[in-house]
């Protein structure tokens, strides 16, 4: 069943995202003003160390009203390469310099919702090279990868894309 876009029209518009209102009708011919977010694109990084752990980012979602477990991530920048935003990111974020990164995967949180894409990559190791220059982290840890599950029955990984990243890792081997 494919909907059918008729067009859209923007309701809210800034820098971060466009809340837009958009006309679709279904295939059985149901026609109805649909609300989505237009948003940058993002980009994250795991940082694996060779002895099974990634570096993680413990953080507080003032959205949500909780804390969790993040791989480093953020916006990437008008013209900016995905690949070097996550390792821009985790930089800033943790201190850490990624070793050399590959792309692991590419996930759509929320398709329903919005149209926003999440470029993650894998860095082979990560070297501390000073302090955080934008402070989003409570604490910054080295977490054993099996740890993920748990972590995540506890609501402790509250990030669908780390979640799905460090899975996919835990499932494939990195």
């Amino acid at each position: 069943m494919r909907w059918t876009l008729h067009g859209e029209r923007a309701v809210y518009e800034s820098p971060w995202m466009n809340v837009r209102l958009a006309d679709v009708e279904l295939p059985d011919g149901r026609r109805f003003e649909h609300h989505l977010l237009r948003v940058r694109p993002a980009a994250g990084v795991a940082a694996l160390d060779g002895h099974g752990n990634v570096l993680l980012i413990w953080r507080h979602r003032f959205i949500t009203g909780r804390w969790g477990w993040e791989i480093p991530g953020g916006r990437v920048e008008e013209g900016e390469d995905p690949a070097t935003a996550a390792v821009r990111e985790l930089l800033e974020e943790t201190g850490f310099q990624a070793g050399p990164v590959r792309h692991l995967v590419e996930l759509r949180p929320s398709p329903g919702l919005h149209d926003g894409l999440h470029h993650i990559y894998l860095a082979d190791g990560a070297e501390r090279v000073g302090e955080p220059t934008d402070v989003e982290a409570e604490r910054i840890e080295w977490v054993p990868l099996e740890r993920v599950p748990g972590l995540a029955v506890r609501g402790e990984i509250g990030s669908a894309t780390t979640l799905a990243a460090l899975l996919l890792i835990g499932a494939t081997g990195g």
